[in-house]
């Protein structure tokens, strides 16, 4: 049975509470269709033909669930569901609100197209065993995280995505692979314990996990700490984001295997690391978070600055678009760093650009490496002539990456330096001394600069230039196969899908930023978060 805080009716026992009503387990549906799905592909593993098709129209059910949920949290704000028959904060509750909402069907949206460009991977050696079966575990994971309303949930969420990823990076089971599996995995438990030890640590001091109770009860604790449950925190989700210093795992593990898989984790992954230490900082310790406003200040600065500068000097084709997906990080970090409600609804637009502008770059790198059967940059060389439309698409995807407008990613680094503005300014109350939004402008700004050198310098070297690296080599063509019937029709279109995306939302993003401003505003101010789980009383 669940719960929820709407009118009370009698259960047994004394407990007050309220059937949840039907429109509202819309809320656990794509969790349930997600597993339900997994275990259905894995039990019929021996009919692997039907696999694919089975996926695509539970992702379609996920994606229309999603939808509706988004559209119910935009009309009546978060809307909560608690498992079992306790209420809150004893039974683990499910908790949407606009940010969380949002940031599902984006990633339901995003799985749907990888799973149609996986159609043109279909060959001996792709290992598709289970992988259609991990691709919706790993959704699940990446649903779950975003809709949980209890931490304890979260580390389960994170450990449900940990054990796909870790299937999806070794399917196949090459040597690289299997190095890049390594690198991934330990750095990943390394941050899976750190979290889980800050758990403990907030359970002793507290006496609750969830989120809408932590609201009420973190100000009461011990501030000391607290802050020092907030560290482990940072420690444990800059991890997995791969923020600055923790970051190398990312570009010498994400171009291990397929490039649809890469895209996935480039698209999905690094984003619940963020949105989670979005969530913890802003709404749950923000007084903590004051304290670590100096740490999470350097931290953003040099993800933005030394991400892209890697992305310049890597000459591997996916390792530079890690270097690159970094580089996002240290943006969404700077809202973090700046939690005025322009900075957080910044952060939360770039989530959704990110989302899909990181998953389309993959995309386009695999069939970059497709045409040219090579993964360095200076072994390729001719593309542009061979296949206008992908370079076309590279080079779009490079301009929205480094923020150019009209692109998505102008208008939430737009809000972002007006942040930083209001904070240089003092004009904010509760803003960071000046210097804070100094740094973070001045970094956001050569962010954009060296994402745009390191993506057209790629661009030049693959695209425009007629042969590989080398003496003479603009005398001699570079050997480029043209995409077969298969990948254009299966691969192109999921990239000219995500890129017109792009396009149509930067040319029309009002829509988004007002729900961007209005997730932003649940995150500061959580009273309506902390009444949609029925604790009401215990706001701060």
């Amino acid at each position: 049975m669940a719960t929820s805080a709407h009118p009370a009716a009698e259960l047994p026992e004394a407990m007050i509470s309220t059937l949840t009503p039907a429109g509202d387990w819309v809320i656990v549906l794509p969790l349930v269709l997600a597993l339900m799905g997994a275990a259905l592909l894995l039990m019929t593993r021996h009919a692997k033909n039907y696999h694919a098709g089975i996926a695509m129209v539970i992702v379609g059910a996920i994606i229309a669930c999603d939808g509706v949920l988004l559209a119910h949290v935009l009309q009546n704000g978060p809307v909560s569901m608690t498992m079992g028959k306790w209420l809150p904060p004893f039974g683990i509750s499910f908790t949407a609100d606009i940010f969380g909402a949002g940031f599902a069907l984006i990633a339901a949206m995003v799985t749907m197209l990888l799973l149609v460009y996986s159609q043109s991977e279909r060959h001996a050696d792709f290992g598709l065993d289970g992988y259609y079966a991990l691709i919706l575990l790993l959704l699940a994971g990446v649903t779950g995280s975003f809709l949980t309303g209890d931490l304890f949930n979260l580390y389960v969420w994170f450990e449900v995505m940990l054990i796909s990823s870790f299937g999806l990076i070794v399917n196949g089971g090459k040597a690289i692979q299997l190095d890049g599996a390594l690198k991934y995995a330990f750095l990943n438990f390394l941050a899976t314990t750190f979290f889980l030890l800050a758990l403990g640590l907030i359970y002793g001091l507290l006496g609750t996990l969830n989120m809408a109770d932590i609201i009420g009860a973190a100000p009461h604790a011990n501030s000391a700490a607290m802050v020092g449950v907030a560290t482990l925190m940072l420690l444990a989700f800059g991890m997995k984001a791969a923020a600055f210093p923790l970051n190398a795992w990312l570009p010498a593990s994400y171009h291990t295997p397929p490039a649809v898989v890469s895209a996935l984790f480039a698209g999905l992954l690094t984003k619940v690391g963020i949105y989670a230490l979005l969530r913890v900082l802003v709404l749950l310790l923000p007084d903590s978070r004051d304290t670590l406003e100096p740490v999470l200040v350097v931290i953003a600065v040099l993800t933005l600055v030394i991400s892209p500068l890697g992305a310049i000097a890597e000459t591997n084709l996916r390792r530079a678009m890690g270097f690159i997906v970094m580089g996002g990080i240290g943006v969404i970090l700077a809202g973090i760093a700046l939690p005025s409600q322009n900075g957080v609804a910044g952060s939360g637009v770039y989530i959704v650009h990110s989302m899909m502008v990181m998953t389309a770059l993959y995309l386009v790198a695999g069939l970059v490496e497709k045409v040219t059967g090579q993964t360095d940059s200076r072994q390729m060389g001719g593309v542009y002539a061979a296949n206008s439309v992908v370079s076309a698409l590279f080079l779009l995807l490079v301009l929205a990456a480094a923020g150019v407008p009209p692109f998505l990613g102008f208008w939430p680094k737009l809000l972002l330096l007006q942040a930083g503005m209001d904070a240089a300014s003092g004009t904010t109350a509760g803003m960071p001394p000046d210097y804070y939004g100094i740094a973070i402008i001045v970094a956001l700004l050569l962010n954009a600069f060296f994402t745009l050198i390191a993506g057209t310098r790629l661009w030049a070297h693959i695209f425009w230039r007629a042969g590989v690296e080398g003496e003479n080599s603009e005398h001699s063509l570079a050997p480029v196969e043209p995409l077969g019937r298969r990948d254009s029709r299966l691969a192109l279109w999921p990239c000219v899908v995500l890129v017109a995306a792009i396009m149509i939302v930067g040319l029309a993003p009002n829509y988004l930023l007002d729900a961007a401003q209005r997730g932003a505003r649940d995150l500061i101010d959580p009273a309506r978060y902390v009444a949609a789980v029925g604790l009401a009383g215990n706001s701060p």
